[in-house]
């Protein structure tokens, strides 16, 4: 038996999952098309290091870096996360990361990087605790 036909593939993956706060609310805005699309800027944090070591700030705490990622959400997801998330909010969101490339007016090449999200889950009441009941949500 050759050895290559007994190694099981794995399929190949593009899987993010967040937990984090969102930095400020949703935004929405609709294609030509139809299409709703919202978004939102979700912050993560994690421990700075120094020469390898975690350090205190000026007040006391853990240091921390923070990074922010920009999260796309459609139609119904959208209109979900959009209804019942605001600034402040715990989430976590799994998605997809999507790279874009494109040209700006002056005709340098631009890269970006968002995550596409299939799944929101509200951790935390949104600020005014408008999101009472509301379901975590997949995006059908």
């Amino acid at each position: 038996m050759d050895p290559e036909c007994s190694i099981r593939r794995k399929p190949m993956t593009n899987l993010v999952i967040l937990v984090g706060r969102i930095a400020r609310d949703p935004e929405t805005r609709t294609t030509q098309g139809g299409t709703s699309i919202t978004s939102i800027s979700v912050v993560t944090d994690r421990p700075a290091r120094k020469d390898g070591k975690t350090y205190k700030d000026e007040n006391g705490y853990t240091a921390k870096d923070s990074e922010f990622h920009r999260i796309t959400c459609f139609n119904g997801l959208g209109q979900n996360v959009a209804k019942y998330c605001t600034k402040g909010q715990l989430v976590t969101v799994e998605g997809r990361i999507h790279y874009t490339q494109w040209e700006d007016q002056s005709g340098a090449k631009r890269y970006g990087c968002e995550i596409i999200a299939d799944k929101v889950d509200f951790l935390t009441k949104g600020r005014s605790g408008s999101n009472e009941g509301a379901p975590d949500i997949d995006e059908d």
